[in-house]
């Protein structure tokens, strides 16, 4: 079982910038891969970003390619995102997931991950 927590939303205003934290617990999260995704009020949940489990790829949704950066740190058992450029419709609930057994590729939808954290506020005003 892996329990994971996410810091770092808040309110910023637009072009601003906002770091993202999840810090995991077990001991096998060097192995898993992980992404992020956000919830806007109303809508689905859509997928952000996915980072495989030796951090030495990245995979982005279009809309936020060249402003986020995912990126982890295996012996602190955290991942992050580095938000850049920040815009209104960034506006959402961001959540960090594991995927415990990575198939090879990206894990880019809801149901492959196994473990999901409780989700931060994003909040971008303009």
């Amino acid at each position: 079982q892996v329990q994971l927590v996410e810091s770092g939303g808040g309110l910023v205003q637009a072009g601003g910038s906002l770091r993202l934290s999840c810090a995991a617990s077990g001991d096998t999260f060097s192995r898993y891969a992980m992404g992020w995704f956000r919830q806007a009020p109303g809508k689905e949940r859509e997928f952000v970003a996915a980072i495989s489990w030796r951090g030495s790829g990245t995979y982005y949704e279009d809309s936020v390619k060249g402003r986020f950066t995912m990126s982890r740190d295996n012996a602190k058992n955290t991942v992050y995102l580095q938000m850049n450029d920040l815009k209104p419709e960034d506006t959402a609930v961001y959540f960090c997931a594991a995927d415990r057994s990575p198939a090879p590729g990206w894990t880019l939808r809801e149901y492959e991950y196994d473990y999901w954290g409780q989700g931060t506020q994003v909040t971008v005003s303009s």
